[in-house]
């Protein structure tokens, strides 16, 4: 590999498309302007798109090309841009898992090549930085539940093929039916085990009835208090100990009127989570019981979400390895950019454009926790550095958090101070000549 001074931005995970409200790109302006910068760039750059720029899975009423005409459709300014920005630097995509039909039909890179998009139909690429050199893929070929065996098929349906085209699009046709439009960001919920904490998040806070929600408030503010007269309750019914129930109501009854109201909603209050408590004492142990068995069985033996970070680090050591003029393996597919090092190279993940859902537990109660929403809009820039080293640095497009327009009061309420600050990774340098000269294991960063 010769010394290269090109440098390199990469973009992955845009998820562009898919059924009814899913169509709808929060970021397209954002991406729009970051492509015309690179259009009026005087950089040897190339633009790598790494993996699902669209999400093909998720148009179950369309196929084939036809996905295509809609996109070209749907988003013409977009398609446009590439155009013009392909005149200026060169852009290669590649295929992910929800655009792995990119791989399946050579008239997708006629189409993208009219727009100046080189579609490369491989599951990775190799590009030349300095004296080493980057491998790129979107990752999906790392996770059990996405990973593609018959790699360019047309009829490749893994399991997340199904939750997306089952789940994912459905929901796409159903969000404008709620309350709010919030059905739509099903894709920004990962792992996907969240996803029944979340729908019950949003039934809670968007969905429910206003006046079934502020009445039942109190409630479950108070559970926990509640669970605790419940059960100085049950030691007064037994005759076990009886002196705070009695000072209780002594110190209520001294308000009058308003001292019996309130003793009146406690009692119901302890009422209900008495019997809450009795019902699920045994209910916990059941199930406690019963995940049991099932892992003594091994029915449950494979996660339904990928492991962030052991696939990665396994792939990246392995292909380092093999190919020691690699010194970067960058990838998507996790939604979570990160920076690490790995055996004296670097593991890079660029992330993604879509809407991130950070959970934050109500800070009272056992009300439902809330999903925080922001953006981590950035590209990843790859280039060498004066002193042979390699950098990387995320140039971030800034767009407004949109929690004020998508969080209820309530939410904000239960959460205050708990709001998350999400950021991107610091600009990390690697120097893969001097880590192989102190023969370390672990490459000099400075960041």
């Amino acid at each position: 590999m010769t010394a290269d001074d090109r440098v390199y931005y990469v973009i992955s995970d845009l998820h562009i498309g898919g059924d009814e409200q899913l169509e709808d790109v929060e970021f397209l302006d954002e991406l729009l302007e970051f492509l015309k910068t690179l259009e009026q760039t005087e950089e040897n750059a190339e633009l790598i798109i790494n993996g699902d720029a669209f999400g093909l899975w998720e148009f179950t009423t369309v196929d084939g090309l036809e996905k295509f005409d809609v996109l070209e459709d749907t988003y013409p300014e977009l398609f446009e841009q590439f155009k013009h920005t392909g005149e200026n630097i060169d852009i290669t995509l590649l295929p992910g898992n929800h655009d792995h039909e990119l791989a399946a039909y050579q008239e997708y890179v006629d189409r993208f090549a009219q727009y100046n998009v080189d579609l490369v139909q491989d599951e990775s690429i190799k590009r030349p930085i300095g004296e080493h050199a980057i491998h790129f893929e979107h990752g999906h070929q790392q996770d059990a539940n996405n990973r593609i065996d018959d790699w360019g098929s047309p009829h490749a349906t893994p399991l997340g093929y199904f939750y997306n085209t089952l789940v994912t699009s459905r929901a796409g046709q159903l969000s404008d039916r709620g309350r709010y439009n919030w059905l739509k960001d099903v894709q920004a919920v990962t792992p996907t085990e969240r996803m029944p904490v979340w729908l019950l998040s949003k039934y809670f806070y968007r969905e429910m009835n206003p006046l079934l929600r502020y009445s039942i408030v109190p409630f479950l503010l108070l559970f926990n208090i509640s669970a605790i007269l419940a059960v100085l309750a049950g030691l007064d019914l037994l005759g076990i100990w009886s002196a705070p129930v009695t000072q209780g109501t002594e110190f209520l009854g001294q308000f009058g009127r308003a001292g019996t109201a309130a003793w009146f909603f406690l009692a119901i209050n302890v009422a209900v989570t008495g019997l809450l408590l009795l019902v699920g004492v045994p209910l916990y142990f059941i199930r406690r019981d019963i995940r049991k068995t099932i892992t003594r069985f091994g029915i449950f033996e494979t996660e339904l979400t990928v492991d962030p970070e052991t696939p990665y680090k396994s792939a990246a050591e392995q292909i380092f390895k093999d190919d020691p003029e690699t010194a970067i393996f960058c990838y998507g597919h996790t939604h979570r950019p990160s920076v690490q090092s790995v055996n004296g190279g670097l593991l890079v993940n660029t992330g993604t454009w879509l809407k991130r859902l950070h959970r934050r537990d109500g800070i009272i109660g056992i009300l439902p926790p809330v999903f925080h929403p922001s953006y981590q809009l950035a590209a990843v820039k790859i280039e060498s550095t004066a002193d042979g080293g390699i950098g990387v640095e995320y140039e971030e497009m800034k767009k407004p958090s949109p929690a004020g327009e998508e969080l209820t009061r309530t939410e904000r309420f239960f959460t205050v101070g708990r709001e998350p600050v999400p950021d991107l990774p610091d600009r990390t340098v690697i120097n893969p000549e001097q880590a192989e000269q102190s023969q370390s294991t672990a490459p000099q960063l400075e960041q």
